[in-house]
């Protein structure tokens, strides 16, 4: 499910930004930055603009500072959402890019870290990439788990969700309102696994990573998500 707020502010793509290499980890092209003998990684799954955003790049490299092994893996396999290109049809690219999909692919980029060494893995995502993450909470593969203004979550998945898990959404969110994050915490308070819930002043959906940069308040709101979600990371892997 795409809509306005998805595509507000789109990033200009850049495949050389950030501080970090491309590399193929899991089959898939991902933008890697941290020490390679890092034993704990982050899987960051980006939004429908993909693995090239540079403000999600500068997120991955400020993550990395922290200790952490940091993978931003190219779940698009090439295509990100892309509206200005010729014949782009945005339902026929979300029927080829499924979240389901996404899942799998993250599973085989999780399980190639723990074959080089990796024996802890968190993963953040990004309105697609946070519905992925859920998908992918279900699972054993991770140690935790952290949803930034995702699109539509349901109460099964939410309780299937196996790893501690963090929600962070937006005041003004067209997909995922306050309201059903608050009821999704609700469901995890039910469950033996830490979690938490979070709604942010002020922003709308995309805030975190789709941010002006001469917009300080917003700036400042995404700064405070990212925040969070490192502190997240550092408690539970």
């Amino acid at each position: 499910m795409l809509g306005p707020q998805c595509c507000e502010n789109p990033p200009s793509l850049s495949p050389s930004c950030g501080a970090g290499s491309v590399q193929e980890i899991g089959g898939l092209k991902s933008y890697v930055i941290g020490s390679q003998d890092s034993k704990v990684a982050i899987l960051l799954i980006a939004d429908a603009f993909g693995y090239e955003a540079p403000n999600l790049r500068k997120l991955a490299d400020k993550v990395a500072a922290s200790g952490f092994l940091v993978v931003v893996p190219d779940f698009y396999y090439g295509d990100p959402y892309d509206p200005d290109r010729h014949g782009f049809e945005p339902h026929s690219w979300m029927n080829a890019h499924p979240t389901e999909k996404g899942c799998e692919d993250a599973k085989a980029v999780v399980s190639a870290l723990k074959s080089k060494g990796v024996f802890a893995v968190g993963a953040a995502g990004f309105c697609w990439g946070g519905m992925t993450v859920v998908k992918l909470a279900k699972f054993d593969c991770i140690k935790a788990a952290v949803v930034l203004h995702p699109g539509p979550i349901t109460e099964e998945e939410i309780n299937e969700v196996k790893c501690p898990i963090a929600l962070l959404g937006a005041e003004t969110d067209q997909y995922t309102s306050p309201e059903h994050l608050k009821h999704l915490g609700e469901i995890l308070s039910t469950k033996t696994i830490d979690s938490y819930v979070k709604i942010f002043p002020g922003v709308a959906h995309g805030w975190t990573t789709r941010y002006k940069d001469d917009d300080e308040f917003a700036v400042k709101s995404a700064q405070e998500s990212h925040s969070d979600m490192l502190n997240w990371f550092t408690k539970h892997i």
